[in-house]
């Protein structure tokens, strides 16, 4: 599985190329979005160096690393990404997503419709369920998570909290 150009109303999620790198390393400079992960704000060449490694693909064949830049079409411009780690087995297959919002953008539902235009996308393509890691005091994640139909799972998953939603069961 490859990552695909997305289309929603407002938005456009771009599969991701090492080019993205310079204008990332923008979106993702606010310190104050490495509150609930580990980081610090990536240069421009620690992003070039990330992305090839991404878009070279996973080494494992039951595995697809499938990431999007999110392009806000208004403004033409880059305003965070979106990861799926899509990993398949005889009992199905499950995504494991993250999103990233840059601060400047944070509170337009931006991150909330990528969700949702990658949740029906993984949808179109077979996957049974999806799972989101969420620091649990990461209220504005939980709460796009809810609205997205996720439900907390109650599990930690190293100090995260655990978000499922099942595919299988969503009107398209």
């Amino acid at each position: 599985m490859a990552a695909e150009q997305i289309d929603t109303d407002r938005l456009v999620l771009v599969p991701l190329r090492v080019d993205h790198a310079h204008e990332m390393a923008g979106v993702l400079a606010d310190p104050a979005l490495y509150t609930f992960f580990a980081g610090a704000p990536p240069t421009a060449e620690v992003m070039r160096t990330r992305y090839a490694h991404l878009v070279a693909g996973s080494p494992d064949p039951a595995v697809s690393w499938c990431n999007w830049v999110v392009r806000l079409r208004e403004a033409d411009c880059l305003t965070g990404f979106a990861q799926a780690i899509v990993t398949r087995s005889v009992q199905g297959s499950t995504a494991v997503i993250s999103l990233v919002t840059g601060r400047p953008w944070q509170g337009r539902g931006i991150g909330g419709e990528a969700a949702l235009g990658m949740l029906g996308w993984l949808r179109d393509r077979g996957v049974d369920t999806v799972v989101a890691d969420i620091h649990p005091d990461n209220r504005a994640s939980a709460a796009a998570a809810a609205r997205s139909g996720f439900t907390c799972t109650g599990e930690l998953h190293d100090d995260r909290l655990r978000w499922r939603l099942h595919l299988s069961g969503t009107p398209r």
